[in-house]
């Protein structure tokens, strides 16, 4: 019998020219006079790029139980099909998922990740589709309305798009969709895009780090120059339209890709099955008011689930596993594929 459990990890903070404070209302403790815009919450990369990450290696480390100390990375070794199920690694070896939280208090830069065209014709650069859950937006400091930038205005052409890249213009080409909190916004890799000033959301991802900037709001807040990669962003770029924001009322699968599918779950002061037996998920809550994961059978202790946790479901223990919800429980499910 396996021993696999529930495990938990300890959050990775990133400092970042656009980051605010607001990841501490979702249970992240920020250094003191830090701006802090990602929160790591499950990663398992190799190395990274500088311009993102900073270079390096990105493993999360388990905070719970037996395995505490270790990698996630060491668990997918230790455990095996347990963890995975039938999922597959990534080509690296690598846990096959990446989960964030992402708060801009500022406008993010204007980016892209490699199309599966560039990727292939470059093997250091990795895809990456993503997708952001909307989970608080307001007026950023400045006054900016709260939006995703996304994809194109219909029309734009290549030339369009190269004859604003000179000229720093891009953003004006670009749809402005407002922020709807409890909405999710799908961006496959090739998608040009920014997270916008006052807008904090939860980001499920292909694991990759490879992010080519276009445009970065030096002017508008005084930044510093950072890389651009433009050459890099041309080949990527591709321009059909994004798909549009999703909301669901109740439970229901948000978005759906090739590795990994996204489920909403709700649950009012009741308990609710979480995953498939036998499928790897992650739990990232989003609001509630006493939330808790607990084992049917009593296998494990219960976990509290606050605002802001994210848990990793191990597939051998996924039919044990429970959500147990306080009032106005809302929860992303994401099951790796």
């Amino acid at each position: 019998m396996s021993d696999a459990y529930p495990l938990t990890f300890e959050p990775m903070l990133l400092e970042k020219v656009w980051g605010g404070r607001k990841l501490a209302g979702f249970g992240k403790k920020l250094p003191g006079g830090v701006n802090v815009g990602e929160s790591w919450e499950i990663a398992d990369l190799g190395s990274t790029a500088p311009s993102g990450a900073g270079g390096g290696a990105r493993r999360s480390v388990i905070a719970n139980g037996s395995l505490a100390g270790k990698t996630v990375h060491a668990a997918m070794s230790q455990w095996g099909t347990a963890l995975l199920g039938s999922a597959a690694p990534t080509a690296a070896g690598g846990f096959p998922l990446l989960v964030k939280l992402l708060d801009a208090r500022e406008h993010l830069s204007v980016q892209v990740h490699p199309s599966p065209e560039y990727a292939a014709a470059h093997p250091d650069a990795t895809p990456k589709t993503e997708c952001w859950f909307v989970l608080a937006a307001e007026p950023g400091e400045r006054g900016e309305e709260p939006v995703i930038f996304k994809g194109f205005k219909p029309g734009v052409t290549e030339a369009d798009y190269r004859d604003a890249i000179g000229a720093g213009t891009v953003p004006e080409l670009m749809n402005a969709v407002p922020a709807v909190v409890g909405e999710m916004h799908d961006l496959p890799t090739g998608t040009i895009h920014a997270l916008g000033a006052g807008v904090v959301v939860a980001e499920v991802q292909t694991p990759s780090d490879t992010t080519f900037r276009v445009f970065d709001w030096i002017v508008k807040y005084n930044r510093p120059a950072r890389e651009l990669h433009i050459e890099e962003a041309l080949e990527s770029t591709l321009f059909e339209e994004p798909p549009e924001a999703i909301s669901a009322a109740g439970d229901g699968v948000l978005v759906s890709k090739e590795t990994f599918c996204v489920r909403q779950l709700l649950a009012h002061c009741e308990e609710k099955a979480i995953a498939e037996p036998g499928v790897c998920a992650a739990v990232m809550m989003l609001q509630t008011m006493g939330a808790s994961l607990a084992s049917k059978s009593e296998a494990f202790n219960e976990i509290t689930m606050d605002a802001g946790t994210t848990v990793l479901i191990p597939a051998a223990c996924a039919e044990d596993v429970v959500l147990r919800g306080g009032p106005g429980t809302r929860a992303l499910v994401v099951e790796v594929v």
